[in-house]
């Protein structure tokens, strides 16, 4: 992780070196020389970011270097600070400039006398490097091979197999499928889950073997070596074959051993294992060596990376993606290893329950937490408390938790520098907090993170940086979009307590959460956590980059950052203040010159000052859902910002649909060249024209827009070459939005919300390829709307309120070949809805609503065979009598839909629910997912 901090001092240091007038004299010679010894250690430091926790003299010096980095971005940043002119925007007279050096020459002779400092300290380091012996050889320094290649079946013997049956059974039916050329089935997921496991049972199994009379298990891990490797196998073919391997085989190329593996596999069917793969070469060194004779030969390999188990199952396969365990097989495997397979005892229960909840169903983690429980004091209910209370410092300190602990932090270890203070920053947040994906992202960048790349914005490399965490199986995904995009994520439980412990460790972040917290002896990222007296009570000295806040209960009339941070305070980057109980704009922000990320979300604060263009590094200024519906005109001002986000909505019917409240702005908005995101304002004409020059938006969000204006807009519309969603409401219900004149739409355009009234249907909607989300409201179309999209190829979720005056709509053959997600809301007007067979073939969710002249269950409906559940919200009486045939609504019942419907529903059917009797059941065990009947009734597919 160290690297990285190296990496974004570097490129602060090359931006320094271009200001070279405002260097001090002999400050320039010291910038040089210590970003050249940097630069020189940067190869050592990638390789001893993997290896610091193994050594204690490299973490020693390891330790120094992050110090002396440290170091040195607060003086580049005091000096940028120093160079900040409040009071002279736009004011370049010589004059003006000269009074100005003269303020600021004490403060560039003291920069200048730390740089000097910081060289001293970094010729120091350099002459005290350790001597590493084999560093960058991949001998010694690679992990244990018992820790290495046994990852997942590491504490998990036969006797601690709980719910392995299922997976095991249906991982030896791929195996035993018709398919009869070669197959590679990946099983995948976090480590600890027991994939080596599972595949051991699978190989094991006599029928298995049986079936494939040649196999072999190979051992791959991190340390791989591709010649090894194929050595390996070939010794294995020929103990299973009963003959002794050749001599030569120690002196043969890699190409020679595989034809030689080709050879002796070719003719039979053969099973092969690849055990704990963590890179795609290595598959690719091995994969030509396995013939595809015909045979119904096949391929498993176990793998923690997702991308690595798409990829070698991409010709012919199925990948097998290991799940955490149930919450009652997790506890019989807890009781089994911590109380010897009896049961917990009454009083210890509660406890039992809470810590089996911090393994999260993960068998490594509670085999090895319910071994180090079982020498505990049953009757000390305090000590097993304790062990709940402090979990992180438990598996600091326990040997017995030593192996797990390791296993775990593979996954860490082997991640590329960049990622890794990625991956730390989620210590910041709360445990149990579901993390926005896009504020994650937007966090990140303001960190310096994120590396930019050729052709993307930093947005789509953070977005790619995400990814890699969530296929590498560190992050879980917690909620999705409706097309299926991530919304908000997670880490494990355990493996954010170990995630923890590295950036306490590394005085990464300080998390102010309880009365005791042990304060560091400095303190550059805050998350304060609950209440601000822990804070305000320390001590410790404040260089803070970063403040966040959490779940605050304390009132904050009198919120002072100056009061938490004294002196330490004014090189903040982020300004993270989501969700606290705040109601005025401290003013003091505005001095924050090198603020780039302000979040004043779900406060209650009303009012920005027009001062705030002060703040000139600003990228993001984040306002949803606050009190602000209007922004200063000198807004305009902030040309680094790029996310603007202003507005508040409230729910308008049981869909998805929300009505959205925006800002007004009374200025040039055409200036701020950076904004990528920029909703909701409300539009007037000169506005219009200016979103003409904002070409770099990907998000574009209008309220208040008149018939008249729309002509400028289709205009500026056909400018934004970048734009990914674009939202258009109209002023009131029945005002037409004109945007039929766009000739040449944005064609990476992937969600559309229209509100307002269409005398036609768009055209140059038809041309979307990328569309994934279509709102339509008060369209109150004559024409069916539903020609227009249904060949659009990649269209998941579509929604309908007031949009059809006509009475049928009819779903054709073939059309919404990608649809997941159908509503439709007042549709008052339809009496009839038909399906086609073949349309909406992965149709998962169906709406209907308030659409008072349907009173027959759409036809065709039984074609839906991926349809998961029905929604119909105050519905016509009639149509509910089709779907409760008989008897009252007094009690909860379950009914199958009339017989009609049979022949789809014949696998268990549909199960119909009545409003009055279930009320608002958040659960049901039969189900065992979460169920919210908001309207007459729901039909759950069982």
């Amino acid at each position: 992780m160290v690297d990285s901090s190296v990496q974004f001092l570097l490129d602060k240091l090359s931006l320094l070196l271009q200001e070279e007038v405002h260097l001090q004299r002999g400050v320039r010679e010291d910038v040089q020389h210590i970003k050249y010894v940097l630069e020189l250690h940067r190869g050592i430091l990638r390789m001893a970011d993997a290896m610091e926790h193994k050594d204690p003299e490299l973490k020693a010096w390891v330790k120094r270097v992050r110090d002396v980095a440290d170091d040195m971005e607060d003086a580049v940043d005091e000096f940028n600070l120093c160079l900040v002119d409040p009071h002279g925007q736009g004011n370049n007279s010589s004059f003006h400039r000269f009074i100005f050096g003269m303020k600021t020459m004490k403060a560039r002779h003291r920069i200048a006398s730390d740089i000097q400092s910081i060289k001293s300290k970094v010729d120091v380091i350099s002459q005290g490097r350790p001597n590493l012996p084999g560093i960058g050889s991949g001998s010694s320094q690679r992990l244990s091979p018992r820790i290495d290649s046994q990852g997942d079946a590491l504490l998990l013997e036969e006797a601690d197999l709980v719910g392995i049956d299922k997976p095991k059974r249906q991982l030896t039916d791929l195996l035993f499928n018709e398919e009869v050329g070669r197959a590679v089935i990946p099983i995948y997921g976090m480590g600890g889950l027991g994939k080596t496991t599972l595949a051991k049972q699978v190989y094991d199994d006599l029928k298995v073997q049986k079936r494939f009379r040649i196999h072999a298990w190979v051992n791959v891990s991190q340390s791989f070596k591709p010649k090894e490797l194929l050595k390996d196998l070939v010794q294995q073919l020929y103990n299973v074959i009963g003959k002794p391997a050749p001599e030569a085989v120690g002196q043969m190329t890699s190409d020679n051993l595989k034809e030689l593996i080709k050879s002796l596999l070719q003719r039979s069917r053969y099973l092969i294992v690849l055990d704990d793969v963590w890179h795609v070469r290595a598959w690719d060194s091995i994969k030509l060596a396995l013939p595809n004779n015909n045979r119904g030969s096949r391929v498993m390999l176990t793998t923690r990376n997702k991308d690595i188990a798409m990829y070698s199952c991409a010709e012919l396969g199925k990948d097998f993606n290991l799940e955490f365990l149930p919450e009652e097989e997790a506890w019989r495997l807890f009781c089994k290893k911590t109380f010897q397979g009896n049961s917990c005892p009454s009083h210890l229960e509660e406890v039992c329950r809470k810590i089996l909840k911090v393994c999260g169903g993960l068998p490594l983690a509670i085999v090895a937490v319910g071994g180090s429980l079982a020498t505990r004091d049953r009757a000390n209910i305090e000590e097993w408390q304790t062990v709940y209370r402090s979990f992180g410092a438990e598996i600091e300190g326990n040997d017995k938790l030593e192996d797990m602990k390791k296993v775990l932090s593979l996954s860490f270890n082997d991640l590329p520098y960049n990622l890794k203070s990625c991956l730390l920053y989620l210590s910041i947040f709360p445990e149990f907090h579901g993390i926005e994906h896009a504020r994650l992202v937007r966090l990140w960048i303001a960190e310096g993170f994120v590396n930019g790349e050729d052709g993307k914005t930093l947005e789509e490399v953070a977005d790619s940086y995400l990814k890699e965490l969530l296929d590498r199986s560190l992050l879980q995904v917690v909620t999705k979009t409706s097309d299926g995009r991530m919304k908000t994520c997670r880490m494990h439980d355990l493996l954010r307590e170990i995630v923890n412990l590295k950036a306490k460790d590394q005085n990464f972040a300080t998390i102010a959460k309880d009365q005791d917290i042990i304060w560091p002896d400095k303190v550059r990222r805050l998350s304060i956590i609950n209440t601000l007296d822990n804070v305000q009570q320390n001590r410790t000295t404040f260089q803070l980059r970063s403040l966040l806040m959490f779940d605050l209960s304390d009132p904050m009339e009198q919120f002072s950052i100056h009061a938490l941070s004294s002196n330490g305070y004014k090189l903040l980057r982020v300004l993270d203040l989501q969700d606290a109980p705040l109601e005025v704009f401290p003013n003091e922000i505005v001095s924050l010159f090198l603020l780039k990320y302000l979040s004043f979300k779900n406060t209650k604060v009303r009012n920005i000052p027009g001062s705030i263009k002060k703040l000139q590094q600003l990228e993001t200024l984040d306002l949803k859902h606050s009190l602000v519906t209007e922004l200063p005109v000198e807004i305009v001002e902030l040309q680094r910002l790029r996310h603007l986000l202003v507005y508040f909505y409230e729910i308008e019917s049981y869909t998805f649909l929300h009505s959205r409240h925006g800002f007004k702005l009374s200025a040039p908005i055409g200036q701020m060249q950076s904004l990528q995101k920029l909703c909701f304002i409300q539009a007037d004409r000169a506005l219009m024209i200016e979103l003409g020059k904002l070409t770099q938006l990907r998000r574009l969000g209008i309220r208040r827009m008149k018939q008249q204006d729309g002509a400028a807009l289709c205009s500026s519309i056909e400018k934004m070459i970048n734009l990914r969603s674009l939202s258009i409401t109209a002023i009131e219900e029945d005002e037409i939005i004109d945007i039929h004149n766009i000739f040449r739409p944005p064609q990476y355009l992937q969600k559309l919300y229209l509100s307002g009234r269409l005398d036609k249907f768009p055209h140059w909607i038809s041309s979307l390829k990328n569309l994934v989300r279509v709102f339509l409201k008060w369209s109150q179309l004559k024409e069916d709307p539903l020609v227009h999209l249904q060949d659009l190829p990649n269209l998941r979720h579509l929604e309908f309120l007031q949009v059809y005056v006509g009475e049928t709509l009819c779903f054709k053959a073939k059309g919404f070949p990608s649809l997941k997600v159908l509503g439709l809301d007042k549709v008052n007007g339809l009496k009839s809805m038909t399906v086609e067979e073949g349309a909406m073939p992965g149709l998962k969710k169906l709406i209907i609503q308030r659409c008072n002249s349907l009173k027959q269950v759409p036809l065709g409906i039984e074609h839906l065979i991926k349809l998961k559940s029905i929604e119909f919200f105050d519905m016509p009486d009639e149509l509910i009598s089709a779907l409760i045939p008989s008897g009252g609504e007094d009690y909860w019942r379950v009914q199958h839909v009339p017989a009609v419907y049979s022949s789809y529903w014949r696998d268990g059917g549909w199960d119909v629910y009545s409003l009055d009797t279930l009320g608002d059941r958040e659960s049901d065990s039969h189900h065992g997912s979460a169920v919210r009947i908001l309207g007459i009734c729901t039909l759950w597919k069982v």
